[in-house]
């Protein structure tokens, strides 16, 4: 009786271990691949758009497209915006230890300077085109 529990929690294991290996991290037919269409995901205009705030730096000038969605990620411990330099352009709030937001894009193309109400030495630009 011994010998068929420990043949059946071996047996349960391997099931478990090899339904990881299907496409999708373990749900079959899930995986699939951009067919180019509209709305999908293939194309560099089509890409994510983010920026990554660490040690009180932006980071690199970005390039999107009008109306993208820009992901705001916050590396710091300090919370910070991203707010357009003028007018109400954009305007989000980040929290600190890993916290994200997201905005809008202008829809009108042109370069878009930003920076940090809390910290107004942080600067950054945001090119739309």
């Amino acid at each position: 009786m011994k010998e068929v529990r420990g043949r059946a929690a071996l047996l349960l294991m391997a099931a478990l271990l090899l339904g990881g290996c299907a496409p999708g991290g373990g749900s079959p037919g899930t995986g699939t691949a951009p067919s180019g269409g509209a709305g999908s995901s293939a194309g560099a205009s089509n890409a994510a758009a983010s920026i990554t705030i660490k040690d009180f730096k932006y980071g690199e000038p970005l390039t999107v497209a009008p109306g993208a969605v820009v992901a705001v990620t916050n590396m710091d411990s300090a919370p910070h915006t991203v707010t357009a330099q003028e007018g109400k352009a954009f305007d989000v709030e980040v929290g600190g230890g890993g916290a994200t937001a997201t905005f809008t894009a202008p829809s009108k193309p042109g370069s878009y300077p930003y920076f940090c109400t809390y910290h107004p030495n942080m600067k950054g630009t945001l090119t739309v085109k």
